[in-house]
Order: structure tokens, then sequence, then C-alpha cells
């Protein structure tokens, strides 16, 4: 794994940590494609803190001198996944090339029927520079992310977007009549075959 060249950190969302299992099931996957891939906890509900601890883990990573890391993800689920686009909001505001793109599972567009909150939690989003990809992986029927807003959110942003919707997801990515493991197939393959087309695309 030491030339791995492209690496990703994940964080978890409100509830659980960094053994979430859709989490360590990406992080399986990402390591046996070839990808560098850390994961971290952080209790604290607070975004700030979470962007604090974000950062530890940022700086972290650059401190890995057997690596030659060229490109990096951030990502997330839930709150894990703002937190990572508040990151990649500041620095890109300090340099262009410091991170490639952001992986946002179950983006929490709002609270549970307070819609009226998707202005503020998707400022980062919007700020986003051009040269910056987002993949937001959503169930249709996330209480979190009403459609209609969410529509309008990608709308405005600057940043490149793809977006998996999974049919009858909900926000924890349930899916009724399918197996935890056949969804996390679905959605990795979708990261790792999203992640590589970055690659591909990058200077």
């Amino acid at each position: 794994m030491s030339d791995a060249h492209t690496a990703v950190i994940l964080t978890h969302g409100a509830g659980g940590d960094m053994n979430f299992s859709q989490l360590v099931s990406l992080a399986h996957q990402l390591a046996s494609h070839g990808f560098l891939c850390l994961r971290f906890t952080c209790k604290g509900l607070n975004l700030a803190h979470r962007l604090k601890a974000y950062t530890a883990v940022w700086d972290y990573l650059k401190s890995l001198q057997r690596f030659t890391v060229k490109r990096v993800f951030f990502g997330g689920r839930s709150m894990g996944c703002r937190a990572a686009a508040a990151l990649a909001r500041r620095l890109s505001e300090e340099s262009e090339a410091a991170v490639e793109g952001v992986i946002c599972l179950s983006f929490p567009l709002h609270p549970p029927g307070q819609t009226h909150a998707h202005r503020q939690r998707s400022e980062d989003l919007r700020v986003l520079p051009a040269h910056t990809r987002v993949l937001f992986v959503s169930g249709t029927e996330d209480d979190m992310c009403d459609r209609v807003h969410f529509d309008t959110t990608v709308k405005e942003m600057k940043a490149q977007v793809e977006i998996l919707w999974l049919r009858g997801g909900s926000h924890g990515l349930k899916v009724k009549g399918r197996s935890e493991v056949s969804v996390m197939e679905e959605v990795n393959l979708k990261v790792i075959s999203w992640i590589r087309n970055q690659a591909a695309q990058a200077p």
C-alpha cells in the first residue's frame, strides 16, 4: 500500500462511530482497490468540533511520509459529510489542489420535518468551487433530504455533482426488501468508480 496515490478520509454521523457497518464496508472496498482510507471517530455533536477533528486527521494524513498521496477525497455519513464539505470549502479557499472531491453519504439537508434549515446546512456545498467534485448517495425516502430542496441546492452549486439515488432508501440507507450487504455493494461500486473517474480526468 506504500504506493497508494489516492486517499479517502471517512467519518460517521451524529450517532455511532468509525466502526459503523457502512463505513467499514466502504473502507474495506477502498483498501482492496488500492486506495488509502482513514476512518475516525468524533463523538461531539457540534459541527465545529467535528470540523476540528477532521482537520486533525487531514494534518495526520499529510504527515505520513511513507505514502505519496496525490489526490485526497473527504467523505462521511450524515453529519460526517457536513464536516467533510465544510473542510473542503475551507481548504479550497487556501489552495485549489488541496482536495479532489467530497463523498456525501446521506447528506442531512435538514432535520426531519424542518425543511426551512436547508439553506443554512447547504451553504458549504453551494460555495465549493467549480473544480471540486461532489458525489451524493441518498435514499429516495430520506426524511432529512427533501427532494425539491435538494434539487434546488444542486442547481445552485458550482461544483461538479454526481448523484446515486437509492430507490426506497431511508436516511440510514436501509432499503425494504434488500439486505445491507446488497445495498452497500451498490454504494461501494459507485464510490469506487466515481473516484477512479475523477482520477482519470485529473491533469
